[in-house]
């Protein structure tokens, strides 16, 4: 969800100011995803400049704030991005999947000192949604929605943590070597001669076995 999307939601019933705005997107989403006042007011800039919204006819609150409501370019472009799903690569990248990617790929690093510390960090996570949900005495059903898909994802990187950590433990079994341990086993000279050492070498046995 961008930002942009969720004033636009925000400014379909009637017109509203900046601080306003902040206030109701915070309260929508439970305060999962906090917003300055600053981002606020330059998404709106940059929704006027695209005709998106629109200062309201001679509306302010008097200390020189704009109210602001919403076009009918606007509706028209919330009404699409209701319209669309969400696709999995209009989706911010996943850093952890990375991280985890790069901790292999990187001398020196302990991989699995990288995924034990992150599964411990998730799992207080996920014990504190636990206790807001709980908490939910209102039955406010969009907090509700936001809180349960956030217990999910945390509960299915749980899961993947798990994955990663027996994925490794039966690579080091096989005596598979990661992407950094594979550079350091070849030497400038060694590829600058065409050679590679004696551990790497396939050329003396069947292909076959050069593959086990």
């Amino acid at each position: 969800m961008s930002i942009k999307h969720g004033l636009l939601a925000l400014l379909r019933e009637d017109p509203k100011y900046g601080y306003q705005l902040r206030g109701e997107f915070e309260a929508a989403t439970g305060a999962t995803w906090p917003l300055n006042i600053g981002q606020v007011y330059t998404t709106l800039t940059r929704l006027e400049r695209d005709g998106l919204v629109r200062p309201a006819s001679g509306e302010g609150d008097g200390d020189g704030r704009s109210l602001y409501e919403i076009t009918d370019d606007g509706r028209a472009e919330l009404a699409r991005w209701f319209d669309t799903p969400v696709t999995r690569e209009s989706r911010p990248r996943d850093e952890l999947a990375i991280k985890l990617a790069l901790a292999l790929a990187v001398p020196g690093v302990d991989v699995s000192a990288v995924v034990q510390r992150q599964r411990m960090s998730t799992m207080r996570s996920l014990q504190e949604l636990t206790r807001l949900k709980r908490g939910n005495r209102d039955g406010d059903i969009s907090w509700q929605l936001v809180l349960e898909s956030m217990i999910f994802a945390a509960e299915a990187e749980i899961r993947w943590l798990d994955h990663c950590e027996s994925m490794l433990l039966r690579h080091r079994a096989a005596g598979g070597t990661t992407p950094a341990a594979s550079r350091a086993g070849t030497t400038p000279a060694a590829g600058r001669a065409g050679t590679t050492p004696a551990a790497h070498r396939t050329n003396d046995v069947p292909e076959e076995q050069a593959k086990r």
